[in-house]
């Protein structure tokens, strides 16, 4: 049985320069304050789950001052993105583990039900087949497991999109790679997005305008 390694995707949580979207309805500090919140929550949901090791796969890398603000679990390995698209990035990063011997779960910040139950699942049902996927509802994902690697299965892929959830389906049947798909999850994003936080994070959120969830839930 291979060792699954979790490997989580982040940017600096930086004022101006994450959760942008969200930048018009909360503001540059309160989106970064969500963007470090997220953070903190899945490298300790990835602890909790003791499947193995935990690495950030950092932008840029954890020695700038950008994430200085960021108190890192000791536990927690790091390294760096990188350049390129994310899909040069996810590629670099699932391959240095694929050469180890190791089978990987792609994750980023962005989802607030990626639990420590729901990545020991992930994990138990990729030692079954090649691929595993927790597909997004707005047409991305937001858990890739894989237990080898392909370059082409990150290359000319629209990220960002809707399509990319369907794209990467699309590839890994192309490839003859045994895919399970787990129930979709929410991902925030986007203002609307906002309404399906969990309550706790709600009530930080957007308890200041009780009607947007009406309009946008």
């Amino acid at each position: 049985m291979k060792p699954v390694h979790i490997v989580i995707f982040a940017k600096a949580p930086q004022p101006g320069k994450v959760k942008t979207r969200l930048i018009p309805l909360l503001g540059a500090e309160m989106a970064a304050h969500m963007a470090h919140r997220m953070l903190q929550y899945t490298l300790e949901q990835a602890l909790l789950a003791r499947i193995g090791p935990v690495e950030l796969c950092a932008s840029p890398a954890v020695t700038e001052n950008t994430w200085r603000a960021v108190k890192l679990p000791t536990e927690v390995l790091v390294s760096e993105q990188g350049e390129g698209d994310l899909g040069q990035r996810l590629s670099r990063a699932t391959l240095r583990h694929v050469q180890a011997g190791a089978a990987v779960l792609l994750i980023g910040t962005d989802c607030p039900y990626l639990d420590a139950d729901t990545l020991r699942q992930a994990a138990q049902t990729l030692i079954h087949h090649d691929a595993l996927m927790i597909p997004a509802f707005d047409g991305g994902y937001v858990l890739l497991g894989l237990e080898r690697h392909h370059p082409s299965l990150f290359e000319d892929i629209a990220w960002g999109t809707s399509s990319v959830a369907y794209e990467t389906k699309a590839r890994l049947h192309s490839l003859g790679m045994n895919l399970v798909t787990l129930p979709f999850r929410y991902d925030i994003d986007e203002p609307a997005d906002l309404c399906h936080l969990p309550k706790p994070w709600k009530d930080i959120y957007v308890h200041t305008d009780e009607s947007f969830c009406k309009k946008n839930g």
